[in-house]
């Protein structure tokens, strides 16, 4: 992302519906499944300006890795020490370093995710998980995908394959992001109709970029964080994300 991006994400952070649903979302459910006995030592894998690793910090300590020298500054400006200039294909990391790596809309970037896979489980210890999070569907690859240089969206399916083949076991894979989903699909498809009848070439416009009225904000948020209550028992067949946490295979 250019600077401009690492801006409206960073000025966003703590008040956008998603930006913080999906917070309550992601950690909640790690709360349930990592172990709750000492400290877990995490790597998050393109990591940005740091968003996810106040979270992370809860566990243990947490180091960070993001391919953009830009990304790796502001985060050491937040004074996360702990991050790193590096590739997600090569990690800087010995073997066995981690008792969990995080990809939060990480994966979706890289041309070759099942390398990126293998190259997490080998900085991983015996029994150390993956986190992911991801967009869902490739039916619903539209601008905002092409902005933010997606390589695809994924299905439940699909992850588990790649998960599977890089030699994890899954431990929870669900969609989030369902309560709303209804509303979501159909201005997505209206909008990819749109884009196909009027093509606009080079629109820089995000799902971030426009303003949400603070009380419909407010709104989505709550019932965005709700899901983290019903995914300790369910999983949803559904929803506009993906969110998937493994386990290393002997």
């Amino acid at each position: 992302m250019d600077d401009a991006a690492y801006e409206l994400f960073e000025r966003l952070e703590g008040r956008h519906w998603w930006l913080r649903g999906r917070r309550t979302v992601y950690f909640g459910l790690l709360d349930d499944l990592l172990p709750r006995e000492g400290a877990v030592a995490s790597l998050d894998v393109g990591c940005g300006y740091g968003a996810m690793i106040p979270g992370l910090e809860r566990y243990g300590p947490v180091s960070g890795v993001d391919l953009f020298p830009e990304a790796v500054e502001r985060c050491r400006r937040r004074g996360y020490e702990g991050v790193r200039e590096g590739s997600a294909y090569q990690l800087p990391a010995e073997d066995g370093s981690f008792e969990l790596v995080t990809f939060f809309d990480c994966l979706e970037h890289l041309e070759d995710d099942g390398a990126a896979l293998l190259e997490a489980r080998r900085v991983l210890r015996p029994g150390g998980f993956v986190a992911i999070s991801g967009p869902a569907y490739n039916l619903l690859y539209a601008n905002n995908d092409r902005v933010a240089h997606h390589q695809r969206r994924y299905t439940r399916g699909e992850l588990r394959s790649k998960l599977e083949s890089a030699g994890f076991e899954l431990r929870k894979a669900t969609y989030v992001n369902a309560l709303l989903f209804p509303l979501i699909l159909p201005l997505v498809l209206l909008k990819k109709l749109k884009e196909r009848i009027r093509p606009v070439e080079d629109d820089p416009t995000t799902n971030l970029t426009h303003g949400v009225p603070a009380l419909a904000n407010e709104v989505l948020y709550q019932i965005f964080a709700v899901e983290r209550r019903l995914l300790r028992r369910i999983s949803f067949p559904f929803g506009h994300s993906i969110f998937v946490i493994a386990i290393k295979r002997p």
